[in-house]
């Protein structure tokens, strides 16, 4: 009998593993796994170490690691610690230069310090205060899936994605995007797998084409 592939999840900045609950896998060759979030040991802690702490969380010898948005940017780091399969990364960046402009501004003005971590933290305090159909949709989603809301995690996470020093890109990194992705526009991206009309939350809207992606990536 063939080995199964395993293959471990991150999801993106702040979220939980449920953004993963739509991917679908012949599962009599591969086996997922989905790591959650750890607080940081302080806001200072420095992403390797962070993401040494996450590869204690890998049960499997050479794994497939798989992250979404701000989880691709701690695979790669993982990938740097661990031997693995395959490391693959969904609407995320494979290095500061994909940031678009408005981010890397954030990061020089050091303006994603104003972030109202607090506000998030108690997200359902102020959850009165989204008015209209589009955003208290938005709010649900946000229930749903953001529920990682501790504010050194939150502070410490935008911290490590604005200003990641990642120069250059890694070898052999497989990058799924999204050419409607808002928040990491595609025309900043290179070397990517296009999912078309496929936004920043497309792991939830796209899941059946990313699954099949998946599958193709990890069997050959």
């Amino acid at each position: 009998m063939t080995p199964k592939t395993h293959l471990y999840f991150v999801p993106g900045l702040a979220a939980n593993t449920k953004i993963f609950e739509y991917l679908t896998f012949d599962e009599s060759l591969f086996e997922a796994h989905y790591l959650d979030w750890i607080i940081p040991l302080s806001i200072d802690e420095r992403i390797e170490s962070y993401a040494s702490r996450m590869c204690e969380l890998i049960e499997h010898k050479n794994p497939v690691l798989v992250g979404v948005s701000f989880g691709g940017v701690m695979v790669q780091e993982m990938s740097k610690i661990i031997s693995c399969q395959k490391t693959i990364i969904i609407s995320s960046i494979k290095s500061n230069k994909e940031l678009p402009t408005r981010l890397k501004f954030a990061q020089k003005t050091k303006a994603y310090k104003l972030f109202p971590t607090k506000i998030v933290e108690n997200f359902e305090s102020y959850e009165h205060l989204f008015l209209g159909d589009y955003l208290k949709k938005r709010a649900e989603l946000y229930k749903m899936y953001l529920s990682i809301r501790n504010a050194t995690y939150l502070d410490w996470a935008i911290h490590n994605v604005l200003n990641w020093k990642q120069d250059t890109e890694l070898e052999g990194i497989v990058h799924i995007h999204g050419n409607k992705d808002e928040i990491f526009p595609s025309k900043h991206i290179k070397n990517y797998i296009e999912v078309s009309n496929g936004t920043h939350i497309m792991i939830l809207n796209k899941a059946r084409v990313i699954s099949k992606i998946l599958e193709e990536e990890c069997t050959y």
